[in-house]
């Protein structure tokens, strides 16, 4: 099975669209979404349909319950919560439900999806140190977690005897009795100082996780995102990858 398993789209078309370009290059079985379709730029329902079309499941990100009242405003930064607020106005019923439809954790035989972390999954938690990867680890029920939330790609180990790296590389091979947690970065808006989109690809036969970037359109992202009446660090943070 080849998964290509992608994050923190933030109605980021021009993002998603090259994304979903490259994809189609790697012959990918299924397609899972960890998150966060919504917020922050400007084409929340070209990436909603566009999801829908593609994606075999989808787990619900912050922005995209905020955006539907299931989660708090309260969390957000003012910047933040502006972009949610002009999404909830540009959202129809549909789409309102097809976000609150979405389910925090998503398992199968392979994998494990969640957000933010395991612990707690509800709240949303960055998962940034070894002692919060800890604690998803030990919930974790396969060998492999996804991730996303932070926008910045990595992954933690965790061997037998429960030592826990982190690792920032693009290419893990899936070893022996070790655990991991791969977050597979931000196909909208990286924070990592490079601006190309993020996405992954899992190949269970191969025992193989490969994170790759690719360059997109920001210019045409960020005028739509100032054209929106969106708060303007939005689009000018897209060329610089933060």
């Amino acid at each position: 099975m080849r998964y290509g398993i992608f994050s923190d789209i933030h109605a980021n078309l021009e993002a998603f669209n090259a994304v979903f370009q490259a994809y189609q290059k790697e012959k990918i079985d299924q397609y899972l979404c960890i998150g966060d379709v919504v917020g922050y730029a400007a084409n929340p329902k070209g990436c909603l349909k566009k999801l829908k079309e593609i994606a075999n499941f989808c787990v619900a990100g912050n922005h995209d319950w905020a955006s539907v009242d299931l989660f708090s405003l309260d969390y957000f930064n003012p910047v933040a919560k502006a972009a949610i607020i002009w999404t909830q106005r540009n959202l129809d019923d549909q789409e309102r439900y097809f976000l609150q439809s979405l389910k925090l954790v998503y398992k199968n035989k392979d994998l494990t999806l969640v957000h933010g972390t395991l612990d707690e999954p509800q709240d949303f938690h960055y998962l940034t140190d070894t002692y919060l990867a800890a604690q998803t680890f030990d919930l974790a029920k396969n060998q492999v977690c996804f991730i996303g939330h932070s926008h910045v790609a990595g992954i933690y180990i965790q061997d037998q005897e429960k030592s826990i790296n982190y690792l920032e590389t693009d290419l893990i091979e899936i070893k022996g009795q070790n655990k991991y947690i791969i977050n597979v970065g931000s196909v909208g808006q990286p924070r990592d100082d490079n601006p190309e989109a993020a996405y992954c690809i899992y190949d269970t036969e191969k025992e193989e996780i490969k994170i790759k970037r690719i360059s997109y359109d920001i210019e045409t992202a960020r005028s739509k995102i100032i054209k929106a009446g969106l708060p303007r660090i939005l689009g000018d943070r897209l060329l610089l990858g933060r």
